[in-house]
């Protein structure tokens, strides 16, 4: 690992400053620091951001559950708030690698980094989140561009996530046994406006699956999500899965993450 000045604001404005002036954002640093020590990333000023209080922090703000940037996915996975509001939230979270890196790792900062096997992504993008941050609100639509790449500027940084309360989510995923991240993961949310399903893993970023969404908004039930043709377009192929196999688990985690919606 190279020499660097490591800063620790514990105002968000100041954070915001450092960050615009060229310095990197740490959070949990579950994939910062691993690249730094692999000489992947060279920063010469990182900004510690886990003394920022008012980045934590998990409340329920009309029909949607708020979440700092900073909050630890083992609070998310703990909330009594999130778990009466959002179960299928509490449950992904719950589900993220293991203790350790559950007790260190941020949900901002598995958004800044988006990760395409990542849990979190499908959460948002599946429950129609808004990502709220220095500058601005951005909807989940319009924050995931594609590979560990996001609708960030340079010097932006994620403040809170509004979750909007579903009637009834689910998520549910195929692990890769040696990283605990998604081979396939698909979060199903359905609300009044219809259905949204979100997958994680299956290429170069998360997605959302149209001909699924449109199957369960006319009849959510797993035997409608069976009847739906996934392709094998577009998604991965390495030494884990083939792409027609991804193409089958996108199917069978969209079915059984209905049925555990349903209850």
């Amino acid at each position: 690992m190279y020499a660097f000045q490591l800063e620790r604001p514990t105002s968000t404005a100041e954070a915001a400053r450092l960050a615009a002036a060229g310095a990197r954002p740490l959070a949990g640093g579950q994939t910062l620091l691993a690249s730094m020590k692999l000489r992947l990333v060279s920063a010469e000023q990182v900004v510690d951001l886990s003394a920022i209080g008012e980045l934590a922090g998990i409340r329920r703000d009309g029909n949607a559950v708020v979440i700092g940037a900073m909050t630890r996915h083992a609070e998310v996975a703990g909330s009594a708030e999130v778990k009466a509001a959002i179960p299928a939230l509490a449950d992904l979270a719950g589900g993220i690698g293991d203790r350790q890196v559950r007790n260190l790792g941020t949900l901002g900062g598995s958004l800044a980094n988006n990760d395409p096997s990542a849990c979190y992504p499908a959460a948002v993008l599946g429950l129609g989140a808004t990502v709220n941050t220095t500058k601005r609100s951005i909807p989940a639509d319009q924050f995931f561009t594609g590979l560990f790449s996001t609708a960030l500027e340079e010097g932006e940084l994620i403040t809170s996530v509004s979750f909007p309360i579903p009637r009834r989510a689910a998520y549910c995923k195929f692990r890769q046994p040696a990283s605990r991240f998604a081979l396939i993961g698909v979060f199903v949310a359905q609300t009044d406006a219809g259905v949204r399903v979100a997958v994680t893993g299956g290429g170069n970023g998360v997605f959302r699956h149209q001909g699924l969404e449109q199957a369960l908004s006319a009849n959510f039930t797993p035997q409608a999500a069976a009847g739906v043709s996934i392709s094998a377009d577009d998604l991965s192929s390495d030494i884990h899965a083939s792409a027609a196999y991804r193409a089958n688990l996108i199917s069978v985690m969209t079915q059984r993450a209905v049925a555990k919606a349903l209850g």
